[in-house]
């Protein structure tokens, strides 16, 4: 049965035939969900929550009232063909958000796990978020824009399209993202700029004492020495070394647009 027996359905909500929903799933008022929609175990929909075709949910999902999940791009190119939106297990997204499927027939936006999304923002097109991830209210995420695991991006952030977030990267309220945000720094002003280290998400992350360090250092070497940005890479591979040290390295060194440094 594509309805599990033991989901609660409530009695305005319109799901299609060929929809999909788990065990244990409840699915409030005046929700709708499309065809080719797979709902997995245990997820819970607020009313008014509206699942369009073409998007897949993992298991264990909150999904608050008047979100639209798996919505037409917002993009010219757009011409209706098949594209998806995956969500993963145990994340939050809170009222009034809007998450596209994507613009290229096939193609896929991506949600990973335990993300929690706060209300009245959107994650467009070909976005490929991870784990962990804190989206405040009312941030825009543009199209194709990647944010590794455990970034935090405050409330009124907007990134552009193309741009790339790092791992415990945090990005302070209104903030305008038109660059690479290396990993495990803190950024704001306007234009994004370095802050220094993100010594809060890392000490939540279980970061040691000398890991922080290694990564302060590499900060000043980056961003205060003065050092063409090849020099600076290569001084901290020679003097940092560490995982974390070559994750900074390889994100800034597999950028496309370039970093935020003057």
């Amino acid at each position: 049965m594509p309805i599990d027996a033991s989901a609660t359905i409530a009695p305005t909500a319109r799901i299609h035939p060929d929809a999909v929903i788990g065990p244990g799933v409840l699915i409030g008022e005046y929700c709708v969900i499309e065809q080719d929609v797979v709902i997995g175990a245990g997820c819970r929909l607020e009313p008014y929550v509206y699942i369009k075709r073409w998007t897949t949910m993992g298991e264990q999902n909150e999904i608050s009232a008047g979100t639209a999940l798996g919505t037409d791009p917002f993009d010219k190119a757009f011409t209706g063909e098949r594209s998806y939106l995956r969500i993963g297990n145990r994340n939050k997204i809170r009222e009034h958000y809007t998450i596209s499927r994507g613009t290229a027939p096939e193609s896929v936006t991506i949600l990973g796990d335990d993300n929690y999304i706060m209300s009245s923002g959107h994650v467009a097109h070909n976005c490929v978020v991870g784990n962990n991830v804190v989206i405040a209210s009312c941030a825009l995420v543009a199209g194709y824009v990647e944010v590794e695991d455990q970034a935090f991006i405050s409330g009124g952030v907007v990134i552009h399209q193309y741009s790339k977030i790092g791992r415990l990267a945090m990005l302070g309220g209104n903030t305008r993202v038109n660059s690479d945000v290396p990993p495990y720094f803190m950024y704001s002003d306007f234009n994004v700029a370095a802050k220094g280290l993100n010594l809060v998400g890392l000490k939540r992350a279980g970061f040691t004492a000398s890991e922080m360090s290694a990564l302060k250092n590499a900060y000043k070497i980056l961003y205060r020495s003065g050092l063409k940005l090849q020099e600076a890479l290569t001084r901290i591979e020679t003097e940092i070394g560490g995982e974390h040290a070559k994750h900074l390295v390889e994100f800034i060194r597999s950028s496309k647009r370039g970093i935020c440094r003057e």
